[in-house]
């Protein structure tokens, strides 16, 4: 199962594949039928990668490709929207029998539902993951794109004296 590329932001419905990045954040792109492409502030925004997100497990933490892979197999999948927390859970203990049932509420589950609702149809069950790239370089999935650099951090300019400032322009007015 092949989940890179696919993030969810924070404060923002949905699930969004990662198309780019430019000097002011990440290029993202709706998993929706209008495809509509929005940039995230690399500063401001929390992003989360589906291949990195994991639940709660009694013993261990439980990958969420690996819950979608049994979802997938599952015959019925409960609505999100209208499940009570009893039926979510009773469906969620047939896909993940080993998650903490007092650590994931029934709001992860509902979360959890509807991405998968969002992506069983695109062809990411039978790709591959592909192998991490060694210098710390994201590879968007589904594209062609080069592999994006990790952001570096911001660093602070000098700032010029007000000496500095009128030297500059004595020599420009002096070199006209």
């Amino acid at each position: 199962m092949n989940l890179r590329g696919l993030v969810s932001v924070s404060g923002k419905p949905g699930l969004f594949k990662l198309i780019g990045q430019n000097k002011s954040g990440f290029i993202l792109e709706t998993l929706d039928e209008q495809k509509n492409k929005i940039v995230v502030n690399i500063s401001t925004a929390k992003m989360a990668s589906l291949e990195d997100i994991t639940v709660f497990g009694d013993t261990a933490d439980l990958k969420l490709s690996d819950i979608f892979l049994k979802m997938k197999d599952s015959k019925s999948l409960p609505d999100a929207k209208t499940a009570d927390g009893n039926a979510l859970r009773t469906f969620f203990t047939e896909v993940a029998p080993d998650h903490d049932q007092e650590r994931v509420y029934a709001s992860d589950m509902k979360k959890i539902i509807n991405w998968f609702t969002i992506i069983k149809d695109l062809p990411l069950f039978s790709e591959e993951a592909p192998e991490p790239i060694a210098d710390g370089s994201v590879v968007p999935a589904a594209t062609d794109a080069p592999p994006v650099k990790k952001p570096e951090p911001v660093k602070e300019k000098p700032k010029a004296t007000k000496a500095a400032g009128k030297s500059a322009t004595r020599l420009s007015q002096k070199s006209k």
